[in-house]
């Protein structure tokens, strides 16, 4: 056989040659004769699953009745029943013979035998996971037999297929048939494929060919005895082998037994609708039922159902298996905020989901969402994207931030609230490192200009620590054009003390770029002015940056007079650490929610106060940026 499905990836054969998936590795089960084959397009890659039933000549009766669960599968849409994608039917050489073989194409599943076994689930999650599953299939089941008038006829451990997101799918249609309940005295067989049907999954009136009764029965009766089947083969953990192992219960929960039993009555007339099955038992009310019904149907639940779930949800993820949280809840989730069904907190819940994967899944699963995100009109989600901003930040691309992320961003520079701008600014220390240079001076400085004026001082404030700590990510000619001007025009005399401290703090730890001219010329005269401020601490960081950069002055003279004037060009002088720490602690610290009074003159107690929270939200000395960035252009 695996020789034969060698020849069929090549294409030999006729009527292959053209089909456009390529068929893998066989699973080791699969209902009926089929084999159920790991495959993927030809076209772009992406998985499906290939069904294969081979035969010796067109008539074989398995072949016909294959033929059959194409049809139907092709037909008959739902939710829970095996995407159909494609089929065709070819004959192929086996050896020296010719066999004749159909080929269904469907979406990527897996037998539920083997997903039970590689998830290897317990206790309560191991029953939380069979009710759902159950839930789905019993819906599948509830659609053929009540709205669509058909009979399934071998509802059983091998006919339930898992998706990608673990999803339950009914499949194995060889044997559906309409339910022909017009002519009640007729004994003509109403399953033309009944045969396919192994004796220990029949029912007694199937088992007899009773068809006058069949006929007489509800049209559910042979399927809901099929769900009696399937619930005894999970919870059992084994395959049926013989019908009267039905009635050993020890492995049925209690909650779900009294529905077992009236799934298999032994009056057709009195068993369960399958319909009936969800909305009577305990056992389908869980917390795994109950967070994915919810989140199925969001769009329809109001904004206080959904802020008090998503609170809630958190928790309940500790609590569900991590398979199921990350394969069926997270991409469930992350659609919902794509399509704005979801509000802010759902994005918070994402993110933690996110972090339980591995990184190159996260890039996969969670960032294109988020990256959708951030031209989202929501205020609140764009404050939730800043805020965490550094859980995925590192994990953007240069290209996506540069093109696809800033973009949106930037609209936070000029937001009416203050706390939308500093959050944006915040997240430019984790933005700008991967920020193009053609964005960083004709983009980011001009918006940065502005906020060196804006009516916020925490804002002022926090726009020089972000210039001084992004400096390093300028080049040459725009930190020349740009540093100087902005640390000392605007920030060193900006009213608000802790402004002035966050100017004096940027020029000692830029003080590498600067030329000993400028050092002469316009860093030192300017901050010697603030050692007799009327802020303590300012006048305390105007001493320490005064010796900072007298201590370079003296270092150049020094290699001047030894004649050393290549070093000489090197002026700067690493800052002291604790100044460095104290620069970017009050960048990451952005928490200044008041407006504290623009004046001169504060209390030393006050002053050190403001430092904690503005010196991570103002910017001072970017008067002159606007025109120095334009001079970039």
């Amino acid at each position: 056989m695996f020789k034969f499905l060698k020849e069929v990836v090549a294409g030999s054969g006729s009527g292959l040659k053209d089909f456009p998936y390529s068929i893998g590795e066989p699973y080791a089960s699969a209902w009926g004769s089929w084999t159920h084959h790991r495959g993927t397009s030809k076209d772009d890659g992406s998985p499906v699953s290939i069904f294969s039933l081979s035969g010796s000549n067109p008539q074989d009766r398995h072949l016909v009745a294959g033929r059959n669960g194409v049809k139907r599968l092709r037909t008959v849409r739902h939710p829970n029943i095996l995407s159909f994608l494609h089929s065709t039917e070819a004959e192929v050489p086996d050896g020296p013979a010719m066999k004749h073989t159909i080929y269904i194409v469907t979406e990527p599943v897996m037998p539920l035998s083997e997903k039970l076994k590689e998830l290897n689930l317990g206790g309560t999650q191991r029953d939380e996971y069979f009710a759902w599953g159950l839930h789905q299939i019993s819906k599948a089941v509830s659609f053929l037999n009540n709205d669509c008038k058909l009979v399934h006829g071998n509802v059983c451990l091998a006919s339930v297929v898992v998706t990608q997101t673990l999803d339950w799918k009914l499949h194995a249609f060889d044997v559906l048939s309409e339910f022909d309940a017009n002519n009640e005295a007729s004994g003509s067989p109403m399953l033309q494929f009944e045969w396919l049907v192994g004796t220990q999954y029949k029912p007694l009136e199937l088992t007899k060919s009773d068809w006058a009764s069949i006929r007489k029965s509800p049209p559910w009766a042979i399927d809901s005895w099929g769900l009696g089947c399937l619930i005894f083969e999970l919870f059992s953990g084994a395959k049926l082998a013989r019908t009267e192992y039905l009635r050993n219960t020890a492995s049925i929960p209690k909650s779900l037994l009294p529905d077992y039993q009236r799934l298999l009555n032994s009056t057709p007339s009195r068993r369960l609708n399958p319909s009936k099955l969800i909305d009577n038992s305990e056992f389908f009310q869980n917390k795994l039922v109950e967070t994915i019904q919810f989140m199925e149907v969001l769009n329809l639940k109001d904004s206080v159902e959904k802020d008090s779930f998503f609170r809630k949800l958190p928790n309940i993820a500790e609590q569900l298996p991590r398979e199921i949280v990350l394969k069926k809840l997270l991409p469930v989730l992350a659609s919902s905020l794509e399509f704005g069904s979801a509000a802010a907190p759902a994005l918070t819940v994402l993110l933690k989901m996110g972090s339980w994967l591995p990184a190159d899944q996260f890039s996969i699963k969670v960032l294109p969402t988020i990256v959708k995100l951030f031209a989202s009109n929501d205020r609140a989600i764009r404050a939730c994207l800043l805020q965490h901003i550094d859980q995925f930040g590192e994990s953007l691309s240069a290209q996506t931030v540069d093109e696809q992320v800033f973009p949106h961003v930037a609209t936070g520079f000029s937001d009416t609230t203050v706390s939308i701008r500093e959050l944006t600014l915040k997240s430019m220390l984790v933005l700008a490192p991967k920020l193009s240079q053609r964005t960083i001076s004709g983009s980011l400085l001009k918006y940065l200009s502005k906020l060196q004026v804006d009516e916020d001082p925490g804002i002022r404030t926090n726009t020089t620590i972000l210039l001084g700590n992004i400096a390093n990510y300028m080049n040459d000619g725009t930190r020349k054009r740009v540093l100087i001007n902005a640390f000392t025009v605007r920030a060193l005399r900006d009213t608000f003390p802790p402004a002035r401290a966050a100017g004096i703090m940027a020029l000692s730890v830029t003080s590498s770029y600067y030329e000993m001219t400028e050092i002469a010329t316009r860093v030192l005269p300017n901050i010697v002015v603030l050692t007799f401020d009327p802020d303590s601490d300012v006048r305390t960081k105007a001493f320490q940056a005064t010796d900072q950069f007298l201590q370079i002055a003296k270092q150049h003279h020094e290699k001047l007079t030894t004649g050393d004037t290549m070093v000489a060009e090197s002026t700067g002088v690493q800052l002291k650490p604790g100044n460095a720490g104290l620069l970017g602690w009050a960048m990451s610290s952005i928490t200044q929610k008041g407006k504290p009074s623009d004046h001169g003159s504060i209390s030393t107690t006050n002053a050190s106060n403001s430092q904690v929270s503005a010196t991570s939200a103002a910017t001072p000395g970017i008067g002159n940026l606007i025109i120095a960035s334009s001079q970039l252009l």
